[in-house]
């Protein structure tokens, strides 16, 4: 295929077996890359056999290609460099992070440690691999409380983070920008994904929170299910249209179908030496209009109870992709329905099986 010649040996996927990295390994495989994949399996269920985690045995199993995988903590600089001796590695996709912004004023620095440090360790190894084309997953969280909206990729960034998980995503950017202003012939793509849910259709892959979720998505079958009594809503005086907070929802699969789009653009002869990109539905949704939908596609009633305003939250957020489809050929396909939906087949077929 044309877009696996222009990558010259394998694709690193680096958090690999996490809710978006294991979709993003999924697309990657379908369009005909080789995969490497690293995690550090610190929230991943394994085989035990051979410690290869279950989200990527079960995408073995719907491509039937090999995934190649390394347990590998990208602290671990030595570890990080026996992966680039290993493989021949062409471009490396940077997925690997914690990514709870509620937790991240709990332990920042573990956020930056992890997040900040673990990309400068894996650009290190790059280094001296003389590999320089990565594809970073960042964060709407980089812009804000926005100042306009559609939020587009001018406006600022940085300054106006409102949690250390934003700042850390936005370090990240930061020390990418400077890597590839300075050094010869480096390359990077920065994905400013926004709220990603659903999951894969089949329901074989999709977020697993384990007994603590922390996301409205996985909350949600929780409830309808039964295993939690009520959903929380985090304050209801915003200014929005029902007073609760509105976000840009975009689903997994056209975050990972971005990715694929982001590998090819960052592997092909460019001007431009780092891009930035706002990959989103460009639709925003407040926490009640999700909970409504939920109702109506599932057939359950879902009880909710409103407490306080959580620190770092804003009232709204709706991104521009526009940029996306001029430079990627990539726009959202799915709607908020298919990402309920899907996202609570998931959590259903997870909690039974």
């Amino acid at each position: 295929m044309e877009s696996q010649r222009q990558v010259k040996g394998h694709v690193l996927v680096t958090g690999s077996s996490g809710f978006i990295g294991c979709h993003v390994v999924l697309a990657l495989l379908e369009a005909g890359y080789d995969v490497v994949s690293v995690a550090s399996m610190k929230s991943s269920v394994s085989d035990k056999e051979n410690q290869m985690p279950e989200s990527l045995r079960r995408v073995q199993q719907m491509t039937g290609k090999s995934v190649h995988f390394m347990k590998v903590d990208l602290l671990d600089m030595g570890a990080l460099i026996e992966v680039f001796k290993k493989y021949e590695i062409g471009c490396v996709v940077h997925l690997a992070a914690l990514k709870a912004a509620a937790e991240s004023f709990k332990v920042p620095l573990i956020y930056y440690r992890i997040n900040v440090g673990g990309t400068i360790n894996l650009l290190k190894a790059m280094k001296e691999a003389n590999v320089k084309r990565i594809v970073y997953c960042s964060s709407y969280t980089v812009y804000g409380d926005p100042e306009y909206l559609p939020v587009d990729e001018r406006h600022k960034a940085g300054s106006g983070c409102t949690n250390p998980y934003g700042r850390s995503k936005y370090m990240g950017e930061e020390i990418l920008k400077d890597l590839c202003n300075t050094q010869e012939d480096w390359r990077c793509v920065s994905l400013r994904c926004f709220t990603v849910a659903g999951a894969h259709p089949k329901g074989t892959i999709g977020e697993n929170t384990g007994e603590t979720p922390t996301t409205l998505m996985s909350f949600l079958p929780l409830v309808a299910k039964g295993d939690r009594p009520e959903l929380k809503v985090f304050g209801m005086d915003y200014k929005t249209k029902d007073g609760t907070v509105e976000r840009d929802f975009v689903h997994v699969i056209d975050v990972a179908d971005a990715h694929v789009a982001a590998v090819r653009r960052v592997t092909q002869k460019s001007r431009e030496k780092y891009e930035a990109f706002n990959v989103g539905s460009g639709r925003a949704f407040t926490i009640l209009e999700c909970l409504h939908t939920f109702e109506k596609v599932s057939g359950r009633k879902i009880p909710y109870s409103v407490g306080e305003k959580r620190p770092g939250d804003f009232a709204t957020f709706r991104g521009d992709v526009s940029l996306a489809e001029k430079c990627l050929g990539w726009k959202p396909k799915k709607t908020l329905e298919e990402m309920l939906l899907q996202h609570t087949l998931y959590r259903f077929l997870l909690t039974t099986s």
